[in-house]
């Protein structure tokens, strides 16, 4: 967000007001926070861009795989399985997504080289009326795939995505504090225009890191367009900085830390479904355990449920074999009409049934029921492998308040909810968010002292610092990453910048 230094208040006399003491202690955070998470905002902004446009870019980059022509009936559902995994017989099977409709083809994703969370698999396409592949993708090299990791980890594992969740959470730290000052800011320098200051006040007048006043006009405001980038950098985070403070919040369950913390305590909550006890044992997998592949994971909301398992030698013969688990097991179409039977209220094309094979004898198929715009219509089931009989289902109406609210933001995060206009939207804001990191680090450039910072001068009145102290340890608390910067941040201050006179000087 914004490193801006414009407009710095002077020390003034020595009795300064309350508010003009409290505007610069929330500067002074304003200005190192969007300083040291510009850069990483920056990328998530431009990623995040990117990534809203990752199902038309895949339609149109993957259309010789994905569509083709209706031809008669469609060869069995197995034939096809069978099929793709005969093209890498190395590597299992993780999950298959049947055509929703007559023109699009089979995907079937295979175990790929990756592990770990959101580890992508390898997609084979299928003919499902000729049982021909038609191609294939590594899921770990597609482009998206890349500006995922960017966005997520910055493509640096577990270290970037606390680093991001970090900055995350500062950011919206920077929305707060900077509508502060955007509110604050006239209104002081009225007050201080009428006590006679004249025009070297408020958005007229800089403050050097050593405290002294530099008038306006001239070079430093008049000639070197920093008024104007002011406006726009104030214009923007005022108009854009609710959706932005949506757009981080909505981002959030996907972190590490304080994703996790969310996911648990949705569960500790009852926000899944209520039966899931029944069948739950100590060595019981989560239904989020069952595959690591982003594409084919059970909802957000779901991932904390456990998983049933199936009772071996109590159902009909089958073939078992990649396309059933173990021998004795039910085809997947004989699963996978089971879960129809019961998710009627979103049928193909509007959803994709999502299926996952069994792992093990006492695995389960699970099928998930994946809407592309409306989370009240998923719902996941699983269906024992010997019987056909489906054991756990849960959706919209078992989730709890928090996991609805959860899920309903994922949906508007990647701009799938309402359509065109909610990824415009989002869009919107990533634009913002992208003009708001440039003009701020524009404008601390344009009026930085020479040799130094730069930085809004330390407030003088403690009592008002320590104010904005248990503020921010509310936040902290809230967002435990931040809380962690935040006190290496006071104690790189106390114990390191006033006790070393060089730094001090230049860091303010």
């Amino acid at each position: 967000m914004s490193v801006d230094t414009a407009a710095r208040p002077s020390v003034g006399p020595p009795s300064p007001s309350d508010q003009g003491v409290r505007y610069r202690a929330v500067w002074r955070w304003h200005f190192y926070a969007g300083l040291v998470v510009a850069p990483v905002l920056l990328v998530l902004a431009i990623t995040g861009s990117v990534y809203l446009f990752k199902s038309p870019y895949e339609e149109w980059r993957y259309r010789d795989l994905m569509a083709v022509r209706p031809a008669g009936t469609a060869q069995p559902l197995a034939a096809q399985i069978r099929a793709a995994t005969a093209t890498h017989p190395d590597r299992p099977m993780v999950s298959v997504i049947p055509a929703t409709k007559p023109d699009r083809s089979t995907k079937v994703t295979l175990a790929g080289k990756e592990s770990g969370p959101f580890a992508p698999g390898l997609s084979v396409y299928v003919n499902p009326y000729t049982g021909k592949v038609l191609g294939e993708v590594d899921e770990s090299a597609t482009l998206m795939r890349k500006v995922r990791t960017i966005h997520g980890e910055l493509m640096a594992g577990k270290v970037g995505d606390r680093i991001v969740e970090a900055s995350a959470c500062w950011a919206l730290i920077l929305v707060c504090s900077g509508l502060y000052l955007w509110r604050r800011g006239p209104a002081r320098n009225k007050l201080r225009n009428r006590k006679g200051n004249g025009p070297g006040t408020g958005a007229d007048a800089a403050t050097g890191a050593d405290g002294a006043t530099r008038t306006g006009g001239g070079t430093r405001n008049g000639r070197n367009g920093r008024p104007l980038l002011r406006r726009v950098h104030a214009l923007t985070g005022a108009s854009a900085g609710i959706v932005i403070v949506f757009l981080i919040l909505s981002g959030l369950p996907w972190s590490g830390v304080w994703g996790e913390g969310l996911s648990n305590l949705s569960a500790r909550l009852g926000s899944t479904a209520p039966d899931g006890e029944k069948y739950a044992r100590e060595s019981t997998p989560l239904a989020g355990d069952l595959t690591q592949d982003p594409a084919t994971k059970v909802p957000w909301a779901g991932e904390k449920q456990p998983v049933p398992s199936s009772t071996p030698g109590g159902g009909h013969a089958g073939h078992g074999g990649h396309t059933g688990g173990a021998v004795g097991a039910i085809p997947v179409e004989t699963a996978l009409a089971a879960a129809r039977a019961q998710a009627t209220h979103c049928p193909p094309p509007e959803c994709d049934f999502i299926v996952l094979l069994p792992k093990g004898p006492r695995g389960v198929y699970t099928v998930n029921v994946d809407s592309r715009r409306d989370p009240g219509r998923q719902r996941t089931l699983h269906v024992d492998q010997y019987s056909g009989k489906v054991l756990g289902s849960y959706g919209w109406s078992e989730y709890g308040v928090l996991a609805k609210g959860v899920e309903q933001g994922i949906s508007l995060h990647e701009g799938r909810r309402y359509g065109l206009p909610n990824l415009l939207v989002m869009l919107g804001a990533c634009l913002a968010l992208i003009t708001l990191t440039v003009t701020g680090a524009w404008m601390w450039w344009k009026r930085r002292p020479e040799g130094k910072l730069g930085a809004p001068a330390r407030p003088a009145d403690k009592r008002t610092s320590f104010g904005l102290i248990a503020i921010m340890v509310v936040l902290g608390v809230l967002f435990p990453l931040a809380g962690i910067t935040m006190i290496a941040a006071l104690l790189f201050d106390t114990l390191v910048l006033r006790r070393i006179p060089a730094l001090n000087r230049r860091f303010g």
